[in-house]
């Protein structure tokens, strides 16, 4: 489902990656996400006129962007307004593939309600809270809080998922890339400089991620409708929700400047609807665990997008701490080998 950037990855790994982190049946990023419909395997595909490796850039770049995107959008918009807009384009992406595709919506009332609950922890309060919380913290912050989200997926599946076993080296990714989340947040030096409320909501945001796919893991996994039907119902319900929230705590804007309402249209039409299909094509072509890698790139380009383009500061311990939450978080996807596996 949605991993945002974000978090935003979508229900391609909620299913395609394990709860550890952000997929189902072998759980990253932000998120991403994690049962489900996609096989750890790639399914055989028929050949891409451009080259998978291409779109893993661009898709790298489309989500590293997106915090940026966030940034810029909050400077005209409530961030009600803004996460509302991102799931209206990228809803209408959706549609214009479903149709295209002749994809047909699902059917069932119970299946619609567990992908509105999965709306709300993937798609409507993630991509909230990222943008409140953008109004406080710095865009490169929100990456890399977003990076956390395989290690709060690996400690709830802990307790959520008895088949998910720990390991030794699971575990210490999971030590480890708190460690780098307290490097980043300057623990050291007692937090100071940092914007508590900001931080925590991003933090809760990346928390969110991994809850929506330990549900879809244990209500959605081994549906017979496709990932398109199910990721562009679920987009849908988050964008109704959205639509009923925001007119009760935002008022209409008294202008629309271009840049931001440019930024809003561009985080939803390509950060939410074009990814997902971009990342569809690259799991099914490679399978989820190279598709789920591009969790690792995010937070690097939303630094450098943050320092570049926005004049963020950076202190050394950001690059590093993020460095060391990624290599955690590298950690807690591991897997035994098949042939280690069989053994007693």
């Amino acid at each position: 489902m949605f991993y945002d950037v974000p978090g935003a990855m979508v229900f391609v790994m909620s299913t395609a990656t394990a709860p550890s982190d952000q997929s189902p049946p072998t759980p990253p990023a932000s998120h991403a996400s994690p049962g489900s419909p996609i096989a750890d395997a790639p399914t055989p595909a028929r050949r891409r006129a451009v080259d998978w490796r291409v779109r893993f850039a661009l898709l790298s770049l489309v989500w590293g962007f997106s915090f940026l995107l966030i940034k810029v959008g909050t400077t005209a918009y409530a961030p009600f307004q803004v996460t509302f807009g991102r799931l209206l384009f990228g809803t209408a992406v959706l549609a214009v593939a479903m149709t295209v595709k002749r994809v047909k919506p699902p059917r069932g009332a119970r299946t619609w309600g567990h992908l509105a609950v999965a709306a709300f922890f993937l798609n409507a309060l993630p991509f909230s809270l990222f943008a409140y919380a953008e109004l406080t913290i710095p865009s490169t912050l929100a990456g890399i809080c977003n990076a956390t989200s395989p290690l709060w997926g690996m400690a709830l599946s802990l307790v959520a998922l008895s088949e998910d076993r720990p390991t030794r080296r699971r575990v210490a990714g999971l030590g480890i890339g708190f460690i780098g989340v307290l490097t980043v947040l300057g623990a050291w030096q007692g937090f100071s400089g940092l914007d508590v409320t900001g931080t925590a909501m991003a933090l809760l945001a990346s928390l969110s991620y991994p809850i929506g796919w330990i549900y879809v893991r244990r209500t959605l996994a081994g549906r017979d409708e496709s990932h398109l039907s199910l990721t562009g119902a679920q987009l849908f319900l988050a964008m109704l929700q959205l639509a009923v929230v925001t007119p009760l705590f935002t008022t209409w804007p008294a202008a629309f400047p271009v840049v931001p309402l440019l930024a809003v249209v561009a985080l939803g039409a390509l950060g939410t609807g074009l990814a997902v299909l971009i990342q569809y094509g690259i799991v099914a072509e490679v399978g989820p665990t190279t598709g789920q890698m591009v969790t690792y790139f995010i937070p690097v380009i939303a630094t450098a997008a943050g320092v570049t383009l926005l004049d963020e500061a950076l202190t050394w311990n950001t690059p590093a701490g993020a460095l060391i939450v990624l290599a955690g978080a590298a950690l807690t996807q591991s897997r035994p080998r098949a042939g280690a596996a069989r053994q007693p």
